[in-house]
């Protein structure tokens, strides 16, 4: 127990998978590598691109740039550690650092929040109000969007370390989980988090519904506009513009809401299974995030094309 608030822990261990068999460490890290590897070439790839040729200076691909860093930024504060946890069992996390990263985490996550809804707004404006496009979304407009969100999106991160790193945490240090974040950090807490759990809910649910509820409108904006293109083959290029993106929009923000809910209604799930659920949501959308809202548009693909030719038979 504690006195006070005194906090005797000096560092967290970082524990992944509790129910995991030692002898499939080196898989799990390996796989874990591998997904961090295409994380950072996928989108290092159009990082360069977009450096490089000047004809991707439009506004769309700014907000994919924006994108691009937050998802390199995320895995990279999350999945080194836990790679060398499994790799070279080095979990130990020292208190400081743990809070950092919980900061980062949840930093990193509100950003992603926010742009995907700017993304949403830019296709509502480019489906239904194609010739005022350049107009409400110019160069200058999205710049000023995006310096928004990532200012905003401290707020939120900063108020979930400030109510967490007073707690006192004076007996057991296992995180159970491949990263610090609030949930589990807390939990570890020498005292009732309860009057500290409900504010973090709180802001986590603003977030995340006030940016799904932005997305939802523009969407329902949208699919009313396709259903009234006169030709089949234009609804259909329509739709399956929009249609690969709403597929990331709901691996990134059901799954989350779903798990602050249960976080904050007590529904206890099998740890292993949690875990791998939240990782599976974390690190999906950053690995096929090029592939989706990149690599796929008319642009980059010339791009490529024209570095990497066909062979001649």
């Amino acid at each position: 127990m504690s006195a006070g608030n005194v906090t005797f822990v000096k560092d967290f261990f970082i524990v992944g998978f509790p129910g995991l068999n030692p002898n499939y460490y080196a898989l799990v890290s390996g796989v874990m590598f591998f997904v961090y590897f295409c994380i950072m070439i996928g989108n290092g790839i159009f990082l360069v691109l977009f450096a490089t040729h000047k004809c991707l200076h439009k506004s769309m691909y700014f907000v994919y740039i924006n994108l691009v860093l937050s998802d390199m930024l995320f895995s990279t504060c999350t999945l080194p550690k836990i790679i060398a946890r499994y790799w070279f069992q080095d979990g130990t996390i020292s208190f400081a650092a743990c809070f950092f990263q919980m900061y980062l985490v949840h930093y990193f996550g509100v950003v992603n929040s926010y742009t995907l809804a700017i993304m949403a707004m830019d296709r509502y404006i480019a489906v239904c109000f194609p010739l005022r496009y350049h107009t409400f979304m110019s160069n200058r407009n999205i710049l000023i969007l995006i310096i928004v969100v990532w200012v905003f999106a401290h707020p939120s991160s900063i108020m979930m370390v400030v109510r967490a790193f007073p707690l006192p945490y004076c007996g057991a240090n296992n995180i159970v989980h491949c990263y610090c974040d609030h949930v589990s950090i807390t939990r570890l807490a020498c005292t009732d988090r309860t009057l500290y759990s409900f504010p973090a809910f709180v802001y986590a649910m603003v977030v995340l519904l006030g940016s799904l509820g932005i997305i939802l409108v523009s969407y329902s904006f949208i699919i009313l506009a396709v259903l009234q293109i006169a030709t089949a083959h234009g609804r259909l290029k329509t739709f399956s513009t929009c249609s690969s993106q709403l597929i990331i929009i709901f691996l990134f923000f059901f799954p989350r809401c779903f798990n602050y809910l249960a976080a904050y209604a007590g529904i206890i799930f099998n740890a292993d299974l949690q875990i791998a659920i939240i990782m599976l949501y974390s690190l999906i959308p950053p690995v096929i995030n090029p592939l989706i809202y990149s690599l796929k548009t008319e642009e980059v693909k010339k791009i490529l094309i024209r570095k990497f030719p066909k062979r001649r038979r």
